[in-house]
């Protein structure tokens, strides 16, 4: 551990791979903060901090099972001249679900009928948020734990990594949950974004790698978009109660 401290290349190491898990658990924001703008802000807050401590529970899991995670990435059936691991069919299975939840999600949010019907309870409706929150962050984790063990030689340097990464992710959280709660238009965007996500997921399970920097820049030009469109709302507002 020492020799870790005062190496210049495992604190270079860190800082790699502690900005590349911060960028890979931008999806896991998202999609946290758009699950749990369904229940109420005290569960939410709940929602979101039993969620975040389930992907670094998961992320450790997954670093210290190394060598069966290894194995996840070997062929188990080949299909129309393609080899499948289970790596790929559970980025297959989460880019699907990612893909059907985003789309029911922006169908309640147009069809407000079938939302205001919906006769869940409270509490049915946590658990349920929470399981989906499982799901997804198994999906995520394995796609940012993989990342993980190619970028780094030493156990420690990636579970630091990970948790200082799923720290930022705990004190984002909260504001972006907030931001996408209060303005519906920048929820339909993280919907979509959630789509898109979703496909390259699926993508990824076919061999067919999507670079994330082109996913990442279209989130960060639309997000910058809205922005600009919900401080132009505000200005509009502002000026209106003036002239009144």
């Amino acid at each position: 551990m020492m020799h870790l401290l005062t190496s210049p290349e495992a604190w270079a190491a860190l800082l790699t791979l502690t900005s590349l898990e911060i960028v890979l658990g931008i999806d896991n924001v998202i999609f946290l903060s758009v699950i749990v703008s369904r229940v109420p802000e005290k569960q939410a807050r709940r929602a979101r901090q039993v969620g975040l401590a389930l992907a670094l529970i998961f992320r450790i899991i997954l670093l210290s099972l190394l060598v069966w995670l290894i194995g996840l990435t070997a062929p188990v059936f080949s299909l129309a001249g393609y080899d499948f691991s289970w790596r790929d069919l559970i980025l297959i299975g989460g880019g699907l679900f990612l893909i059907a939840k985003a789309t029911h999600e922006i169908h309640a949010a147009v069809d407000v009928g079938d939302e205001e019907g919906d006769g869940k309870s409270a509490r049915n409706a946590f658990f349920w948020v929470i399981a989906q929150i499982v799901v997804i962050d198994i999906v995520f984790s394995l796609d940012s734990i993989i990342t993980a063990i190619g970028m780094a030689q030493d156990l420690e340097i990636m579970i630091a990594a990970v948790v200082i990464a799923c720290l930022i992710m705990y004190i984002s959280s909260g504001p972006v949950a907030r931001f996408v709660a209060e303005h519906p238009t920048t929820k339909m965007l993280a919907l979509a974004f959630l789509v898109l996500i979703g496909v390259a997921l699926v993508a990824d399970g076919f061999k067919f790698h999507i670079p994330r920097g082109y996913i990442y820049f279209a989130i960060a030009f639309s997000a910058a978009v809205e922005f600009f469109n919900v401080l132009a709302k505000s200005n509009r507002k502002k000026a209106g109660k003036r002239s009144v």
